[in-house]
Order: structure tokens, then C-alpha cells, then sequence
């Protein structure tokens, strides 16, 4: 099935994705689970991840199964990179760090993870699915830092790998969900500032960005309140709030992004993508938005996954990435 699925994908023009049935895309993406196993699974650091606590020790990392979003992950202390390479002869170089949502409280490891990791090897894409910490204060020294020393550790070690993996090192993007979206716009606006020991001086710029019903802002307007007291508790100081806001942060060198949320969204606004996208273009950034009159928050209903995948990957290919 994922074969003839890649068929499909690959020789679509972008017209007649817009017209292909969701339905029949989603009864495709219904396969990917019984497929989607990482050929690899890399821990992010060598020893200890930084800033853990002692009490982290004893931490036993939780995994449950929901009946809607499926696999969900929480309690991670020992964070992880796991790799989804094409098959060999059929990678284009592009690779992307995915990064699941879950309100920095758990991680959808399968809907927002290995099963999008799937979808992109069937273009060609390396994939990698970050399993991050999620912030805890009893766990590490600086919780609120620690999901981005993650993401900027992940991309570190795809370039530093890419010849091992066949991977083009300037074509190495970042993708998230929700507060995954979070995580990879704070990945694309904080690169200057590394978070992580990073002495060999890869670059920590991700190359593009692919941001999904992401939560954007921590300000009280248009802001995830969840996703900001989990990373930064109930009672952050203003210049934190600012930092992590990051429509605030977006400067000439930013990356460009693909953005995609829905109108309905009741969980996370789709002002959070709007004001990205501005903000983007105000600073003569390439990028692309689509908001659904429908999908509510990660497009449970209404949507087929292979109706907006399917113009992310029609993005991918305008900006050169496939």
C-alpha cells in the first residue's frame, strides 16, 4: 500500500491534489502505522542530557494509547532522534526534525510523528522524529530551556550525520505540531543564540520551517496559556513571555515557512499562524499560509491529512527542497 501511495504523490500536480479525494487519502494514511518503525533511534546527547536532576533518575518514562490521537508519550527525561530514511536510491537530500505537539505536557509520537515520518519517505525526505523533554522543574535545572537545547541538539546532529545519511546539509528543515509548532518556530527565531554545546559550529539555523495548528504567542491575547504554564509555570516573568512569543523574534534571517491551521481551531486560534505569516512577509521572508474553514485543532475532522500534506509538499518543491 505505502508503495502505491508514493506513485500517487509524486506524479499529482498541485491541481489535482486539490481535487484528489480525502477520503481515499485518508483510508492510505490509515496504513502508515502498521509500517511507520524507525530504522534507528539516536540519543540526542552522549551521558546526561544538560541541566538534569538528580530526581530525574527515577523517572520512568509514560506511554499510553488514546483511542483518537493514539500513541502518547510524557515523563521524557532521556530525549531521542528517531531516524525514517527513503529507500535506498529514492532520497532527494531534504530531511526535516518533526517535532510532535501535546501542550509540552506529552507527545503524539505516532499521529504527529512516525506516521508523518512515513508520509515524507514516500517523497523522498529523510525524517527525523524528535522525542523531546518535556519541561519539569523537579527534573532539570532550566525546564524552560530544555525542549529547545532538544531541538537545536537534533538538528546539530543531522547535518553533523548528513553524509552518513545521505542528507544535504543545507536542505535541513524543522516541522511541528501545535506545541511542536512552538518548539520548531522557537528552533527558527532563537538559532543565534545556541542553547546547547556546540563547539564543532555546525549551524543550528533550521533551513525551512513547517508549522501545523502551531501555537505561536505566550501573550494573553492570542496565546496557548496550557502549552506557556507547562513550559514556563503559572506565573512567568514578562521578558520570558516575550522571549517565547515568536512572532516578537523574527528578524531577515529567519527561515521560511509553510503554515497550515484551521478556522474552527477552538484550542490554539488561528491568529497564531496569521500573525507569523505577517510578520514573515513584513521582513521580506518567503512563506506560505492556508487556513481551513474547517479541521479544528490538528484536523481530526473535516480534513484529510493528505489535502494540506499534499500542499506542504507542493511548497517543499516551489522553494527547491524537492
Amino acid at each position: 500500500m505505502p508503495s502505491t501511495r508514493i506513485a500517487w504523490l509524486n506524479v499529482l500536480t498541485y491541481h489535482e491534489m486539490l481535487h484528489f479525494r480525502n477520503n481515499c487519502l485518508c483510508f492510505l494514511i490509515a496504513f502508515l502505522p502498521f509500517f511507520a518503525k524507525a530504522q534507528q533511534v539516536v540519543p540526542l546527547y552522549q551521558g546526561k542530557a544538560p541541566g538534569l536532576l538528580p530526581a530525574a533518575a527515577t523517572v520512568k518514562e509514560n506511554i499510553r494509547t488514546d483511542k483518537v490521537v493514539g500513541l502518547l508519550v510524557s515523563a521524557v527525561t532521556e530525549p531521542t532522534l528517531e531516524v525514517f530514511l527513503p529507500e535506498k536510491g529514492k532520497g532527494n537530500g531534504t530531511a526535516v526534525v518533526i517535532c510532535p505537539g501535546g501542550g509540552y505536557g506529552v507527545l503524539l509520537l505516532n499521529r504527529e510523528g512516525r506516521d508523518v515520518a512515513k508520509a515524507f519517505n514516500d517523497s523522498g525526505v529523510a525524517a527525523f522524529v524528535l522525542k523531546y523533554r518535556l519541561p519539569s522543574p523537579t527534573h532539570f535545572s532550566d525546564p524552560a530551556m530544555a525542549p529547545l537545547q532538544d531541538a537545536q541538539q537534533a538538528i546539530q546532529i543531522v547535518r553533523a550525520r548528513a553524509g552518513e545519511w545521505k542528507i544535504d546539509p543545507g536542505k535541513v528543515g524543522i516541522m511541528g505540531f501545535s506545541a511542536g509548532g512552538h518548539l520548531a518556530a522557537t528552533a527558527g527565531t532563537h538559532f543565534g543564540r545556541p542553547a546547547i554545546d556546540n563547539k564543532s559550529g555546525v549551524s543550528l539555523r533550521p533551513d525551512f520551517m513547517i508549522l501545523v495548528n502551531p501555537v505561536i504567542s505566550f501573550t494573553d491575547s492570542i496565546g496557548h496559556t496550557g502549552s506557556r504554564n507547562n513550559l514556563l509555570g503559572p506565573s512567568p516573568a514578562p521578558e520570558q513571555v516575550r522571549w517565547f512569543s515568536n512572532e516578537l523574534q523574527v528578524t531577515a534571517q529567519t527561515p521560511p515557512a509553510f503554515l497550515v491551521h484551521a478556522g474552527d481551531d477552538t484550542v490554539v486560534g488561528e491568529k497564531n499562524s496569521l500573525l507569523f505569516y505577517q510578520k514573515l512577509r513584513a521582513h521580506k521572508i518567503p512563506g506560505a499560509l492556508h487556513i481551513y474553514q474547517k479541521g479544528e485543532h490538528g484536523f481530526l475532522k473535516d480534513l484529510g491529512f493528505g489535502e494540506w500534506f499534499g500542499r506542504c509538499l507542493f511548497w517543499m518543491q516551489q522553494a527547491g527542497y524537492l
